[in-house]
């Protein structure tokens, strides 16, 4: 099964950037401008059924037009989100959204992202994802 990667920022260039990044790899790449347009946003609860997760890894901008990165992860992770593997980036982290993130487990990336770092944070996460693993299919929901 491919790796899928979900990724979050208000900047087409940063979204195309690590779309093609993702995509060199292999992944299946889902990009969204903010989360408000994301599947996993409008609902109360995760839908993966019991087994599955929605994607290997999502990597969320923190300071989006409409939406801050922090709030959206942890509001996956209280929906009941079993993804292992978050990410932050930001040009400008305030202290409560470091805080925050190092709570609830998030990797972080200043930006401009340092690509080396991205990528042996990407190794890690690739390394410690089981083959077995059963994604969430977006399309028919299941």
């Amino acid at each position: 099964m491919r790796p899928r990667a979900v990724i979050f920022d208000d900047q087409e260039f940063l979204r195309t950037l690590l779309w093609m990044f993702f995509d060199r790899r292999g992944y299946e790449v889902l990009t969204f401008p903010d989360p408000g347009f994301c599947p996993l946003h409008v609902t109360d609860q995760c839908p993966c059924p019991t087994g599955t997760r929605c994607s290997d890894l999502v990597i969320s901008d923190v300071n989006m037009v409409t939406a801050n990165g922090v709030d959206f992860i942890d509001k996956l992770i209280q929906k009941g989100c079993r993804l292992p593997n978050f990410a932050l980036m930001s040009g400008d982290f305030s202290r409560a959204d470091l805080d925050r993130a190092s709570r609830i487990g998030c990797a972080l990336f200043t930006k401009p992202v340092d690509m080396a770092a991205l990528t042996a944070w990407v190794e890690q996460v690739e390394r410690s994802t089981p083959p077995e693993r059963i994604l969430y299919d977006w399309a028919t929901g299941h």
